[in-house]
Formats: structure tokens, sequence, C-alpha cells
């Protein structure tokens, strides 16, 4: 609530000498403004926008994606869902974002959103959605599919399902699962996930490519047109992440992942916020 990764991030900025008037740009940003119940005017969106601006020290307090983090229509609140969305047009008219996105508009919705936007000469840039193996269901395949028509790029998040793909657990021999509530979501998604032969598969053509579970994971996401966002707890992790960037994968490896994708009978979680 309070802005905390974007002032670390605008500190790390400082140290390393980065104002965001470089070009090419050395970090590009990308933040989401959240429909809270106190926004809902244009103006309370472009004022959000701004004091994100101001707390990544950005010397001209611009940055260069402001996504708008779900849709208020999901649950009826139509109305603050246009007041805000020209407060997001309004900052980027302004120049206070570079590139207008959303996150968890489903494909009728996005339809709807980018007709408006176009009308008023503001590009929808990017569409956030959950994107993985385990989240590559008809709504994911229908949002990617409007995405590619309208020239949308989709931002997939969770693509590694909360390290559900990336091989360390295991249901097998009494189980291995996180701590948590993430072990009660890997309790009811990772048998299914083994049982259909995602998971092997997965660490088949993980042993092939003398890649990670979860640099193929990534890769997949990568192939299907999608920028991946996945989150990294060290440098070993980030590590492996950008590593996904070499990982090449066949048309035979994706055909086998993406059969063993619709093979499993349980998917993640999905986002309770997201519209239609």
């Amino acid at each position: 609530l309070k802005g905390r990764a974007e002032q670390l991030l605008g500190d790390f900025s400082i140290r390393r000498g980065i104002t965001g008037r470089e070009n090419p740009n050395q970090i590009c940003i990308g933040t989401k403004l959240a429909a809270y119940p106190w926004r809902l005017t244009p103006k309370s969106m472009v004022e959000a926008i701004r004091a994100s601006g101001q707390r990544l020290q950005r010397e001209d307090g611009a940055f260069e994606l402001g996504q708008m983090h779900w849709a208020p229509s999901s649950y009826g609140a139509g109305f603050q869902e246009e007041a805000l969305l020209a407060g997001l047009c309004d900052a980027y008219d302004e120049g206070l974002i570079r590139a207008v996105g959303l996150s968890n508009f489903g494909p009728k919705s996005l339809r709807k959103v980018h007709r408006k936007l176009h009308a008023r000469g503001v590009p929808v840039a990017t569409l956030q959605t959950q994107f993985s193996l385990l989240s590559y269901l008809d709504y994911q395949r229908a949002t990617k599919e409007v995405c590619d028509e309208l020239g949308i790029t989709l931002i997939a998040y969770s693509p590694l399902c909360l390290g559900l793909l990336g091989g360390k657990y295991t249901s097998a021999d009494g189980g291995t699962f996180p701590p948590g509530p993430r072990g009660l979501l890997a309790r009811s998604i990772l048998p299914a996930a083994e049982k259909s032969g995602l998971l092997p598969t997965l660490s088949e053509i993980a042993a092939q490519n003398k890649a990670t579970n979860s640099q193929v994971a990534l890769a997949w996401c990568i192939a299907k047109g999608a920028v991946p966002i996945p989150g990294a707890k060290n440098k070993r992790q980030c590590l492996q992440n950008i590593g996904a960037l070499e990982l090449k994968l066949s048309s035979g490896e994706m055909a086998a992942l993406d059969e063993a994708s619709r093979s499993t009978k349980k998917s993640m979680v999905q986002n309770s916020m997201a519209s239609s």
C-alpha cells in the first residue's frame, strides 16, 4: 500500500546512476495501480501514478509502463473502471507513463477497453494475466488470441506457479511440499500434474537440454509469445530465470508440453479478480 518496492527500486537506480532518461533504458519499469475503493476519479489515478514516479526517483518523474491492476467492472463497479481508465489515459497524455497496460482483463473486456482507449488515441501496450503450463485454459488461450489480434504484448504472471513447476516439490514417497498455504496448494495440484505426465515431461525436456525445470517452463511461455515475469528470492534464481532466454524448445517439445498441460485435470487456482 505504501509503495515500498518502488522506493527500493528507486534507491537502487540512484545508486547505479540510472535516471530513466537513458536511451535505450537500462531499467524498464512497469507498475500496477490498484482500483482501491478510494480511487474514484481520473485525478486520483493520475495522482497515484505521479506518486509512483516520485518513489521511483525518476529524473523526469516518468516511467515506462502504468497498468490497471484489475477490472472493477468484474464486480459491478463499471463507473470506477471508466474513471480510472480515463486517469491512465490522462497520465499517458501528460507523459507520466510512456505506455498503458492492463491486468486481469479477459478477452471480452480487453476488446471493450481497447476500443475506448483507441478512440482517445491511447494504445494498449500490454495485458498481464495468469499464464503457465498449469494455467493454460480456454480463458488464457482466448485472451492470447485477442492480444495477438490487437498487437498487445501478453505478460505472464505466476509462470512457475509459486514454484510448483520448478521440480523441487513432489507428491511421491510421502511428498515434499513447500511450507504454509503453498503446501496446501501443492498437495492439491501436484498429484494431477504428475499423473498427467506434465511434471515428468518437464523434467525430461529439462534433462535433454541441460536446463532446469523452471527454465523449460519459462521457455514455453516465451515460445507462446508471452513475456513471463517470474519471481526470484536470490541471485541464483535470478540468473537461472535469465538463462531461460537462451533455451529454444523444439516443435516436438512444445507439442509434448501442450498435450501434458491439456491432460492435467487440476489447474492452478485462478484469480477471482479476472474479468471475462
